[in-house]
């Protein structure tokens, strides 16, 4: 990856690659859940502590040897076991419920997940159908090249598997690394009867090492997030060009344009209208808003039912109450809205002095006139009435009338004056230059 940061905090769709498998793997709903860190360890840590237990790899010798450091966290564990990758954000919690029922209607030992696609490790079936071994590519015959039935590396056993697989492993090959795949093979020569659940979606064995493959990975989830919220009542005018972090509520019946991008705790309700390339971060707006085009809104917004918020407006920590609205040119921040409220273009709440961010609340009904500054903290009463330019540095009773502007001065004749004395200059400035 090229980076100071760990591969499995590397992001897809808002949430981390590890992040994806652990959320994935608490909808399974396991006894207890591991992850085993090694290189970057105290940033992985970091960013799951108290939702994970940890397992330490100081020595990288392979995925066998990164199983084996957990199995001493097991030891009075005696249900089955879930081996998942950190770099594998794909797989859904319904893959894995598949595979526990299948493991338990055909009572295998081992359950290994299969599919189609690009993946290194050939699924070897003997005459009877059933998995013989797992083969590298390097290792191969030509018949066996051709098979299409690849190894993902995830498998279910009983926990007393892993401890004899693991124990039965050794580091003779080039890398000098003990390989899980190598317990399938120790299975099968022991009799056990080894099951294999080839997996339809191929994409959900995707697994990451490069920037291409994290790009390649996002495509396939966003997709996935855009179709479910399609299959839940939301329209896309091309939902190719709408990003949508996983974990984004969205109502039925909101219409999203391209060009769209909703990220974080995001909550939309029923009936909204995202116009063509906002950009919502962890906010919440109620039904029937409609937001842009090309509006933003920052962390920590609630826009109340029946909102309207036009081009070029930005919004950040603030709530505005049902039926306000801010056509265009705003900027909206560290402020409480009432209901009714209407912004004109150019109003600016200020809500920064260079040291802290104050708020600001404007209540119900309020009219706020063009390029008007609201210098915060101040209140804008019930009703009140702020005239275009108007500066606001202090409170504004309800139903009253502020003006804070300087007085227009018209000087009759101005420009006449001023071009002919300007004519007078240019003239005296030539003549001497001829001289």
């Amino acid at each position: 990856m090229k980076s100071r940061r760990a591969k499995v905090l590397h992001e897809l769709c808002g949430r981390s690659m590890l992040g994806h498998v652990v959320t994935a793997a608490e909808a399974f709903n396991p006894a207890r859940l591991i992850v085993v860190v090694g290189r970057d360890a105290e940033q992985v840590e970091k960013a799951f502590a108290g939702r994970v237990e940890f397992a330490h790899q100081t020595e990288l010798k392979g995925t066998g040897h990164a199983v084996k450091q957990a199995l001493p966290m097991l030891a009075d564990f005696s249900g089955d076991v879930l081996i998942l990758y950190g770099d594998t954000p794909m797989l859904t919690a319904e893959t894995f419920a598949r595979m526990l029922d299948m493991k338990s209607d055909t009572a295998s030992d081992l359950l290994m997940l299969t599919a189609m696609g690009p993946i290194p490790g050939r699924v070897v079936r003997n005459s009877a159908g059933k998995v013989d071994r797992i083969v590298e590519a390097q290792d191969a015959t030509p018949e066996e090249l051709e098979i299409e039935e690849r190894n993902t590396g995830v498998y279910m056993m009983s926990v007393g598997l892993v401890r004899e697989g693991i124990a039965s492993l050794k580091d003779d090959n080039q890398q000098g690394e003990l390989y899980l795949t190598d317990v399938v093979g120790y299975a099968v020569q022991n009799g056990l009867n080894v099951e294999a659940l080839l997996l339809e979606d191929g994409e959900q064995c995707l697994g990451i090492n490069t920037r291409a493959d994290l790009a390649l990975a996002t495509e396939a989830m966003r997709r996935r997030i855009n179709a479910a919220h399609m299959e839940a009542g939301v329209s896309f005018v091309d939902p190719s060009q709408v990003y949508i972090d996983a974990g984004v509520e969205i109502g039925a019946d909101t219409l999203i344009e391209p060009g769209c991008v909703i990220q974080g705790a995001s909550v939309i309700g029923n009936g909204v209208h995202l116009k063509s390339q906002c950009v919502i971060e962890s906010s919440r707006l109620d039904d029937d808003v409609v937001l842009g085009p090309m509006a933003h809104l920052r962390p920590n917004c609630h826009l109340m039912a029946g909102v309207k918020i036009g081009n070029f407006v930005e919004i950040k920590n603030s709530t505005l109450g049902e039926g306000t609205k801010s056509a265009h040119l705003t900027y909206i921040g560290d402020a409480t809205v009432g209901s009714g409220v209407n912004f004109g273009c150019g109003t600016i709440v200020v809500n920064y002095d260079g040291i802290e961010k104050h708020r600001s609340t404007i209540e119900d009904g309020a009219f706020i006139g063009c390029n008007s500054n609201i210098i915060s903290p101040v209140t804008v009463g019930k009703d009140a009435f702020i005239a275009a330019g108007t500066n606001v540095s202090k409170d504004v009773p309800d139903d009253a009338l502020a003006v804070a502007r300087v007085r227009q001065n018209n000087l009759e004749a101005w420009v006449s004056k001023r071009n002919a004395r300007r004519s007078k200059q240019y003239k005296a400035k030539k003549d001497k230059s001829n001289k």
